[in-house]
Order: structure tokens, then C-alpha cells, then sequence
């Protein structure tokens, strides 16, 4: 086997070059799956435009991207499953397995993660907008039959927006409010109508989200820019929504969903707040008996979110705008970060092996 590969490799802002790359190692207990479909994140975007991601600031050149999926290209020593030939969504976040955190059942706590297409390590970790990449065995989850590569690539943000939901509770017959109609905001819309949420509401800013959201199957959508947009919204729940998702990490939109929901109920906070450290009326959280919750990552909830997709639960297909070889990559991050036009923008490994 080649001991180079293609790869997508950030040199700095602006500067992504897609070129032969080390091919990683294979280690016990890895495996190297061969890279078919991978997704454009946020942080990818962060890192193309910016040359950093928040406080992640590369120390050299390394591959971005970490929503993958593929096929198992080699197996190392110690590991039973997967096997060659499987065909397989990856978990990017390799947690350390020993920590209290990870014993407990919430390894998306755990302080020593090491995240595919990341620079919170030193050198940064390599990730998956390449033709292979190197996980260990237990961040790799059999796809379902019939599952396609645009629904394999699009289980890592699903499960981001799937952990949320289970962190808010139960929702079936509940009303939610999700603030924000990005990828994760329009994720968590189709999980929380799977779930049996009622109504289900969105809003954002920006008209074509709103649009998607209702295609998507929202009972309403909202400008919160609208000076009636809080009437609005009492106009669909009676004293508030039980549920808030604070998915756009834009600090209004927090301050209007602890407005928005109804006391006694449950903010989730998912998106990352612009600007860090945000004032919060804590009197109004205390008064109403607000809970304020934080949701990281995902838990161990990627094989119910593939087992949610199998069942024609959610569908995922809507949420691909576009897919791009990789050899346009850079083509591919600049149109994802258009987000007015765009939910998913996701890249094709597999097309230019095939041109090879």
C-alpha cells in the first residue's frame, strides 16, 4: 500500500492545499478506514478563513475536516471489529477511555479527546478530508443497509443534535424553540420532530433558513429581528415553550430564548457564543426556575442515530446542498461558508480515486 495519500492540508489563512500527504500509520487497536464522503463543518470553515479555530491555533500544516465516512481498509493488531471491507461512519472524537468521564458514560467530557481535523493538539491531529484515516476501532460504527455516503457523512452533526435533545429530556408532546437554522439547528429540528415534539418552531435571521426549516417540517419559523417577533411566538405557545435549543451561539438569540421560554422549562445551550463570557439575567433564570443546560459533542448516540435514519425516522437527504470532489475543496469551503444558500456542503474522496 502507498505510503502517501491525497489530502485536503491547511498551510494557514487562505491556504489550503490539496496534495500528497503521509498516509497514517496503522497502530494495535486502529484501523484505517479508506475515506468515501466527508463533511464541511463550521470549524473547518474557521480554520480556511481565519488560520485558527477560537482559541486553536495550528502549530503547522495539517488535513481538516472530521464528519467522514468509508470503508475499512486494514484492520491492526487487537481489534475484532470492524473488519476489512465494512462499511463504516466514524466517531471523530477519540476520548481516552480511562478517565472518570469516559467511565461514566460521557466520554464527550473527557479532557484528553483528540479530535479529528484539530489543532487542540500539538502538532495538529490530521483528519478525514483525505483518502484515508487512522481511528481506533471504537470510533468506527457500522453504517445501516441502504445507508448512502451523503447519510453516512451526515451522522456526526446528527449526533450532535440528537445528544441535545436527550440532554432537554423528554419531548414528545412539548413545545420547543429552536434559535438558529444552521446545520445543527436544522438538525435538531428533525430530531425533535422525530421525538414528538409539538409545535415545533425555528428562528433566524436569515429568510432562506427560515425557508428550510418549514420544508423541513417546522410548524413555524420566526425573524427574531421583528419587532413583534416575541408576540409572534405567544401567539404559538401558551406561556412559553417548554424546550429552547440555543443552536446560533449569537448572544441576542440566548437572551431571547430565556424570554421565550415558559417557566419551568429548559434552555439547551449548543452553539459556541460568539465573543465568550455573555451577562445572563440570573434573576429570571432563578424567579422562573429556568434550567440552563450545556450540550458538548455527543454521547454514545451514534448507533441510535444511524438505527433513526434506517427507520425513516429522519431523513438527511434534504439536508445536502452540494457535493464537490476533492480536488475542489477549496471551491467547496467557500461555497459552505455562503450559508444563506447552503445546509450541508460535503466533499467526495472517492470521486477522484476513481479518475486516478
Amino acid at each position: 500500500m502507498a505510503q502517501t495519500m491525497s489530502a485536503a492540508v491547511l498551510h494557514g489563512a487562505g491556504n489550503l492545499v490539496v496534495q500528497e500527504w503521509r498516509q497514517p500509520e496503522l497502530k494495535s487497536g486502529f484501523v484505517l478506514v479508506r475515506v468515501r464522503r466527508a463533511g464541511i463543518c463550521g470549524s473547518d470553515i474557521h480554520y480556511f478563513a481565519h488560520g485558527r479555530c477560537g482559541a486553536f491555533v495550528p502549530t503547522g500544516p495539517f488535513v481538516l475536516g472530521h464528519e467522514a465516512c468509508g470503508e475499512v481498509a486494514a484492520v491492526g493488531a487487537n481489534v475484532a471489529e470492524p473488519r476489512e471491507g465494512d462499511q463504516v461512519v466514524i466517531n471523530p472524537a477519540r476520548a481516552c477511555g480511562r478517565c472518570d468521564h469516559c467511565r461514566g458514560g460521557r466520554g464527550n467530557l473527557c479532557r484528553r479527546t483528540i479530535m479529528l481535523g484539530s489543532a487542540s493538539t500539538t502538532p495538529p491531529t490530521d483528519g478525514a478530508l483525505a483518502e484515508y484515516v487512522a481511528v481506533r476501532a471504537d470510533q468506527c460504527h457500522i453504517m445501516a443497509a441502504g445507508m448512502d455516503d451523503s447519510q453516512g457523512a451526515m451522522m456526526e452533526p446528527l449526533a450532535v443534535a440528537l445528544h441535545a435533545v436527550k440532554r432537554a429530556g423528554a419531548v414528545a408532546g412539548r413545545g420547543v424553540l429552536i434559535t438558529g437554522g444552521g446545520p445543527i439547528g436544522l438538525l435538531t429540528l428533525a430530531v425533535a420532530r422525530a421525538c414528538g415534539a409539538v409545535p415545533v418552531v425555528l428562528t433566524d435571521l436569515v429568510a432562506d433558513r427560515r425557508s428550510a426549516a418549514l420544508n423541513l417540517g417546522a410548524d413555524a419559523v420566526l425573524d427574531p429581528s421583528a419587532p413583534d417577533a416575541n408576540e409572534q411566538a405567544g401567539r404559538l405557545v401558551r406561556d412559553g415553550f417548554d424546550v429552547v435549543f440555543e443552536a446560533s451561539g449569537a448572544p441576542p438569540a440566548l437572551r431571547q430564548a430565556i424570554d421565550l421560554a415558559r417557566p419551568g422549562g429548559t434552555i439547551v445551550q449548543i452553539g459556541t457564543l460568539a465573543g465568550g463570557d455573555v451577562p445572563l439575567p440570573a434573576n429570571q433564570i432563578m424567579a422562573r426556575e429556568l434550567q440552563y443546560i450545556g450540550s458538548f459533542r455527543y454521547g454514545n448516540v451514534f448507533d441510535e442515530a444511524i438505527r433513526l435514519v434506517q427507520a425513516g425516522r429522519i431523513d438527511l437527504r434534504p439536508f445536502v446542498s452540494r457535493v464537490w470532489p476533492l480536488r475542489d475543496v477549496e471551491k467547496a469551503i467557500r461555497f459552505a461558508a455562503a450559508r444563506e444558500q447552503t445546509i450541508k456542503v460535503q466533499v467526495a474522496i472517492d470521486q477522484d480515486r476513481e479518475r486516478a
